[in-house]
């Protein structure tokens, strides 16, 4: 299957606060996730729209990726339950820091919602104010990749929230028929 990944990037901060969530949503700051919880929310939001990469990997692997200093996840809960989450990532550049937005997405329980639009906004709004938080070099750009294989709103949401695309490529991918879904991705039994 050919593949298409857009780069999209934010150069300065947005000028508008975030939407507010409703009252039975939540946004929760979490700077120290488990390995166990990180890979949970990648399948989760991830399962339904071919996510697979990270699945195979070692538990080892995933604590070297989220021992990079200043790395955020901000998790939205609802009932109780994760509705979705972003994944924030800094790098140090020569012209300061950029921070990918490395994951970012709902819970097919949470689509439809009108959740995704103030989820990126907080998302996008807790990148560039990490230093704050974290004390690292102020923040000169806020990016993220997006593919084919992402939900069918992905790019129209980063675009709406500010977000400008630099550049695409096209890859052929062996990817299954279908989304292996949320159940199998986070560690159910297929079937």
């Amino acid at each position: 299957m050919t593949v298409v990944t857009t780069t999209l990037q934010m150069l300065a901060p947005p000028r508008t606060a975030p939407r507010p969530f409703p009252e039975d949503v939540r946004l929760d700051r979490a700077a120290r996730v488990s390995p166990e919880y990180a890979r949970f929310l990648y399948g989760l939001v991830g399962g339904p729209w071919h996510w697979t990469d990270r699945l195979g990997w070692s538990r080892q692997q995933w604590v070297d990726e989220l021992a990079t200093a200043a790395t955020e996840f901000w998790v939205l809960y609802g009932d109780g339950n994760p509705l979705g989450y972003v994944h924030l990532q800094p790098q140090p550049t020569d012209r300061g820091t950029a921070v990918e937005i490395r994951y970012f997405g709902l819970a097919e329980t949470a689509i439809g919602r009108g959740l995704g639009g103030p989820l990126l906004e907080h998302g996008v709004r807790a990148a560039w104010t990490l230093p704050e938080r974290t004390g690292i070099p102020a923040v000169s750009r806020v990016w993220v990749h997006t593919c084919s294989l992402d939900g069918p709103a992905a790019l129209a949401n980063y675009r709406a929230r500010g977000l400008v695309a630099t550049g695409s490529e096209e890859t052929d991918e062996d990817v299954p028929d279908r989304p292996i879904g949320a159940w199998v991705a986070t560690g159910g039994p297929a079937g």
